[in-house]
């Protein structure tokens, strides 16, 4: 990117100034005399706690492998924090201070020395100390390099499978690592076409971020490589020694007798791959256009164009005036907005769009389920075939499988001191990036020259901790999801001047038939003992031009067009590298205002969340371009310069990026909560879905009602959240209104009235997914559970299809699907993965009930659609469907799968965690909660000597 302005004061810029002669060097030589650690001070006092489920240890040899699969015995700290975690379901309504390390980490720094359960030292410059309770691995560094190196070694520890399989993955090269299941085709498929790059295109990243971004660049990839060599010495060594992932010899990678394979060595360019997996899959925003086109379209063909444009606003909502916002004092951040008279919008011809084909020159099991097992020898025969449904099962990750939409599953929870009994501001927050065992991200402890910090990392970019907490400062991020892609219309040619067609591979570019650039991934497999998926292999194929990567393509006014994506993002995989730098670096955040410096360098769209002793504070990133007057970036638009970003220069995908004091930020609001809303007045939403009702609302009503009752403490905003993760959205935000349109008028059928009885009850007793006794696996209103389970479908298509008609209304479920709960049989998030209520017609459905009982609504829909607006005939298609829902058996509703038996609604909601590796663990109890998490409060801050902090 060009340079980036900063405003920085005189300590922040003299620790910038620092980097080029103090931190940067080459790695020392590995015996020689290292000064001791400078000691630091842990401002929490003992009121910092994290968890991260299962355990921390992720890799298992051989021998574990088959132990967990014979016994189901566990490798130490594989698992013990799955019980903790789980604890919380039933421990929360009697939580207190005291009793929050019962159910997460001490998140002190340092181990007490009674606690050590270990000490390796790879280098004399680093040491690896874990403790007792959790084996997570606290590095304590003399030196920059060896701090780095440390944490590289502490990752190939904890995760060297799992970052194998991810640089795979990011490659477009899972098949042919792991094996060609299907769901790891499915999986390549999805993710190779969003970031395609040649090693070459890798390469160049690396050497953008040192040449670009001055010092702090520089000794980003002087981090990056010290990583890369820690990681590389545990893989030489567990190689040699034996000691290594058993995986390797179950996919074929090394003879379990000879021990002769190998691990291929890490380089530079597979973090930019694995970053490219993470940022796009929780960092990105936007795109989605053709389908919004689509949806558009038939808008206008049911009602014309006009009205048509105007109930397609209706259901976009781009700035619900009753959305739950971040920043709710009412500053505004205009970005993304319904232009006033929109200029180049690019719509297709009706029927034209077509996907663009993505896989060629398939043969063998290629897009089949074919299996031909090997002969396994006796003592494998256990596992054989663990990863016949795929190394990560079919739409496990975010985002993936089948109707998958982009996800963002995280939640914070923050308050002012001014509210808090202590008088500091208090905060529960973390990600939420599904369940996985290991899991994506590691906990780890970095102290060393320029970094003091606890927290996570996803593995394989754990160079600096990516949330987590510092010093005397806490912070983590939710999924923003703000508008970061675009979609283009490249207009289609043929170099010879003929008349070109849709499958042209040349397009107009600045009046110039330009070609296409090809790009391709040839994978190959064949049957392993852990996957038996016959022999087969395929090539991967898509276009590349200056506009982005080819999705559809299509006819705009009878004339052949390529659609294109283009993200901000792309070939800047791990540009927010040196965001993550700085927010290690205790010398440059030293309160909420250089944090959200620091943060404005992470270039994905997060927000960002922060607290210290004194600050609450809020900041959104993003690469946010500056678009062309008129461009509406709801919908498709031409590929002509008139209508490009500002700035834009295709060579480094660089543009004009808006500015710090544009993104939504905040400091000392009297409280915030993000569970993946809208950030702010007039910040618009890049997707359908942003309405009235939310699942933040479940986190803001209850945050509110503790702000202003005061006297907020750990363990209250912590009840709050377990509160809402265990809490159905509809039964607490739309059944009030659904009962009140069913007693309109009395209920005269008994079994009916029965039932709406049943919801009422389940209603009043906060509408929750739990247990009647911790173990028990029956929910305490199952039947009013399984009711709303069958019953939420059926009314939404009575409520909405007769007066949409099938075109539109089947069109929008396109852009949002109408239900998420966490049965397994509902929804785009896959079974058993946690997160569930952020995508569904909830807010649809509860501006059209209140226009039908009359109420007052802001930013309603164009039309009243249940009952074509007459209460009595709402009412009747709701009790129809009310009794069709009713009679339908809990074994059709709850269907089973691998896990579970049809009719088992606990186990169908339950969370599994999808084995990435030879270990499985036990299912534990539904919450809609952040996989890492940390509850924090700061009693005091460093004290400051002049400009600096002391």
């Amino acid at each position: 990117m060009p340079p980036r302005t900063h405003t920085l004061r005189a300590a922040t810029v003299a620790a910038v100034l620092a980097l080029g002669t103090s931190l940067l060097a080459s790695a020392p030589p590995a015996g020689a005399a290292q000064p001791e650690p400078v000691a630091v001070t842990d401002h929490c006092q003992g009121r910092c706690a994290d968890i991260l489920p299962p355990g921390e240890n992720g890799n298992a040899t051989l021998v574990e492998i088959l132990g967990n699969k014979a016994f189901g015995t566990h490798p130490a700290h594989s698992d013990d924090q799955l019980d903790r975690y789980n604890g919380l379901v039933a421990g929360h309504t009697g939580l207190t201070d005291q009793k929050l390390t019962d159910f997460f980490n001490d998140a002190s720094f340092g181990v007490a020395a009674d606690q050590v359960e270990s000490v390796t030292s790879p280098r004399s410059d680093v040491t690896i100390t874990r403790d007792k309770k959790s084996g997570v691995p606290h590095i304590k560094g003399t030196t920059r390099y060896g701090t780095e190196f440390g944490a590289g070694y502490a990752a190939g520890q904890d995760r060297l499978w799992l970052m194998d399989l991810f640089r795979h993955i990011g490659r477009g090269q899972l098949t042919s690592f792991a094996g060609g299941a299907l769901a790891n085709q499915g999986l390549e498929q999805q993710f190779w076409p969003q970031a395609p790059y040649t090693e070459a295109d890798l390469e160049a990243q690396v050497a953008f971020i040192r040449t670009s971004e001055g010092p702090r660049g520089e000794q980003a990839m002087a981090d990056a490589q010290a990583y890369v060599d820690g990681i590389n010495s545990y893989r030489e060594k567990s190689k040699n020694g034996r000691y290594f992932p058993g995986e390797y010899v179950l996919t074929g990678k090394i003879d379990s007798i000879t021990n002769v394979g190998e691990i291929q060595p890490f380089k530079l360019t597979d973090l930019i791959s694995i970053a490219s997996v993470v940022g796009g899959q929780f960092g990105g925003g936007g795109g989605g256009e053709v389908q919004a086109a689509l949806s558009l379209l038939a808008a206008q063909q049911k009602y014309g164009v006009e009205e048509g444009t105007r109930v397609w606003e209706s259901f976009r909502q781009r700035n619900d005036p009753e959305a739950v916002l971040t920043v709710h004092d009412g500053t505004s951040f205009p970005y993304a907005g319904k232009p006033d008279q929109a200029r180049g919008t690019a719509l297709p011809d009706a029927g034209s769009v077509t996907p663009e084909p993505l896989i060629h020159d398939r043969t063998g099991s290629a897009g089949t389920n074919a299996k031909t097992p090997v002969k396994a020898p006796a003592a494998l025969e256990p596992l054989q075939g663990m990863y016949d449904d795929g190394v990560v099962p079919g739409g496990s990750l975010p985002g993936t499988g089948d109707g998958a939409q982009k996800r963002g599953m995280s939640n914070a929870l923050l308050v002012s001191g001014k509210h808090t009994a202590s008088g500091n501001p208090i905060a529960v927050m973390g990600p939420q990036t599904g369940y996985f065992a290991p899991q994506l991200m590691m906990l780890q402890e970095l102290q060393g020259p320029g970094i003091s910090a606890r927290g996570v990392s996803f593995a394989g970019v754990g160079m600096y901790i990516q949330m987590g907490r510092g010093q005397d400062y806490a912070w983590s991020a939710t999924s923003a999801g703000q508008d970061i892609t675009d979609t283009y219309a490249v207009e289609l040619c043929e170099a010879n001047g003929s008349a070109p067609s849709k499958s042209s591979t040349h397009y107009r570019n600045d009046g110039v038939c330009t070609p296409m650039e090809k790009m391709e991934r040839t994978n190959s497999w064949k049957p392993t003992v852990a996957d038996s998926t016959a022999k087969g292999s395929y090539r991967m194929q898509v276009w590349r031009t200056d506009y982005g990567i080819v999705t559809h393509r299509a006819t705009v006014g009878g004339k052949p067009v390529a659609y294109t994506s283009l993200r901000t993002t792309y070939r800047h995989e791990a540009d927010s590298i040196i965001g993550f730098q700085m927010l290690n670096d205790p010398a440059l955040v030293t309160d909420a205002a250089s944090f959200q410096q620091a943060a404005a360098h992470i270039d994905y769209a997060f927000n960002w969340f922060y607290a210290d002793s004194r600050t609450a504070a809020f900041y959104n990133s993003g690469m946010n371009p500056v678009r062309a007057a008129g461009v509406d970036p709801a919908l498709p638009v031409k590929a002509e310069k008139a209508y490009e970003w500002k700035g834009y220069d295709p060579a480094a995908n660089t543009a004009t990026y808006t500015p710090f004091a544009e993104h939504p930020h905040s400091s000392g609001q009297d409280y915030y909560i993000s569970w993946n809303n809208r950030q702010a007045k007039d910040y618009a939403t890049a997707a359908f879905g942003f309405g009235s009702v939310h699942r933040g609302d479940l986190l803001d009503d209850r945050v509110a009602a503790l702000v202003a009752n005061g006297g907020v403490t750990r363990a209250s905003l912590t009840r709050a959240m377990a509160e809402a993760a265990l809490t159905d959205l509809r039964g607490e935000q739309l059944l009030p209104e659904l009962l009140k349109v069913l007693r309109s008028q009395p209920v005269t059928d008994p079994a009916l009235n029965t039932v709406v009885q049943q919801l009422d009850s389940w209603r009043a007793s906060g509408a929750q997914r739990k247990e009647t006794s911790s173990g028990s696996h029956t929910y305490t209103h199952a039947d009013a559970v399984r009711i709303m389970d069958a019953w939420w479908p059926k009314l939404i298509e009575a409520e909405f299809r007769p007066g949409l008609g099938d075109g539109l209304f089947t069109a929008l479920t396109g852009n949002l699907a109408t239900d998420e709960s966490p049965a397994a049989s509902h929804g785009p998030s896959g079974a058993h993965s946690g997160s569930a209520f952020q995508y569904g017609w909830w807010g649809f459905a509860d501006k059209d009930l209140r226009q039908v009982l009359g109420q007052t609504v802001k930013g309603p829909l164009a039309k009243t659609y249940c009952g074509n607006g007459d209460l009595s005939a709402c009412r009747e298609a709701l009790l129809s469907t009310l009794k069709q829902a009713a009679a339908v058996p809990a074994t059709t509703v709850y269907p089973g799968d691998d896990s579970c038996k049809a009719g088992e609604q606990w186990c169908s909601d339950a969370i599994i965690h999808r084995a990435l590796g030879g270990i499985t663990h036990k299912t534990i109890h539904w919450q809609n909660r952040p996989t890492y998490q940390q509850v924090v409060e700061f009693p005091s801050h460093r004290t400051r000597t002049g400009c600096g902090p002391g």
